[in-house]
């Protein structure tokens, strides 16, 4: 089981749906937000809107992602952890391409980091309506 305390501030980052249920807007539909988080110190860097419908974030959004974690420390990690099943090929492909590992895990791997930061979204948001 993966623990915030084997990694350094910025060693690794990990990726995950951060909704229990989609977000409603009355004028653009359901969407999901996917977060960027840092492994070691739970913070999380950045997220993105995606649609329900579709998989991942687009190639411009994983890019603003990761540039927006980028800028925290103004270095990217050496390794992604990317739920198993999930996020099939765009979001990898770029951390790829800017030079970082991409490792998959199953989801409850994940789970003692992103319990919390669920937890506390679900809590503000509910999966409610935004207006």
């Amino acid at each position: 089981m993966l623990h915030p305390n084997q990694f350094t501030v910025n060693e690794a980052w990990l990726v995950f749906k951060l909704n229990a249920v989609p977000i409603h807007t009355e004028l653009e539909g359901d969407f999901n937000v996917i977060a960027l988080m840092d492994a070691a110190s739970c913070f999380i860097l950045g997220n993105t809107f995606v649609p329900v419908g579709e998989a991942e974030p687009s190639k411009m959004a994983v890019r603003r992602l990761i540039k927006e974690a980028k800028a925290h420390k103004r270095q990217l990690p050496k390794t992604l952890f990317i739920p198993s099943g999930q996020f099939p090929s765009v979001l990898p492909a770029e951390a790829e391409r800017q030079g970082i590992g991409i490792v998959r895990v199953p989801e409850d791997q994940l789970l003692m980091f992103i319990a919390e930061a669920r937890e506390s979204f679900t809590e503000h948001f509910g999966g409610g309506g935004v207006e």
